[in-house]
């Protein structure tokens, strides 16, 4: 298996949406992921329901919908705070089935920040319809520099430097 991701040849994710570059580990076998930054500032992660991703019922395993939700959840440590991050919780509420080739996407809010721990509240859609509804809980673990588009690094309590 190569460790590289992509798309099957002939298709294209929807207009501004790019390959998220992780090849390496579970995200060789999850993948591909694509982002998009909105003009608003929003962030999306997605991706094209495939036969990898599917259960026996040909529809999104709920396992990779909670992978897309980790990730896409998540992300917003990495724009909000330049910081690499891991999940403490993830609570999730099954809603809808994705089906085989649909287009799958995720985003998030954070609603409230205590201690470099972030409460995140998301949703998974396709189209018009919610798939998936949750809450998480993410640590910002290092910081890092910033990627094109993100906010630097800040220090979560007074006193630290920024």
């Amino acid at each position: 298996m190569s460790d590289d991701v992509s798309a099957p040849d002939g298709w294209e994710p929807p207009e501004g949406y790019e390959l998220l570059d992780w090849r390496r580990g579970f995200g060789r076998l999850a993948g591909p992921l694509y982002r998009k930054r909105w003009d608003d500032g929003r962030r999306t992660i997605a991706f094209r329901v495939q036969e990898q991703h599917a259960n026996g019922m040909s529809n999104a395993h709920g396992g990779m919908l909670m992978t897309l939700a980790d990730v896409a959840w998540g992300h917003i440590i990495s724009v909000e705070k330049s910081s690499y991050w891991v999940t403490v919780r993830l609570t999730c509420d099954f809603l809808a089935s994705a089906h085989m080739n649909d287009w799958v996407e995720g985003g998030s809010e954070i609603l409230s920040v205590e201690d470099d721990l972030y409460t995140v509240r998301g949703r998974i859609w396709c189209g018009d319809r919610t798939l998936m509804t949750g809450m998480g809980l993410f640590k910002a673990v290092a910081r890092r520099e910033p990627a094109p588009g993100e906010k630097a690094w800040r220090a979560s309590t007074e006193g630290q430097p920024a």
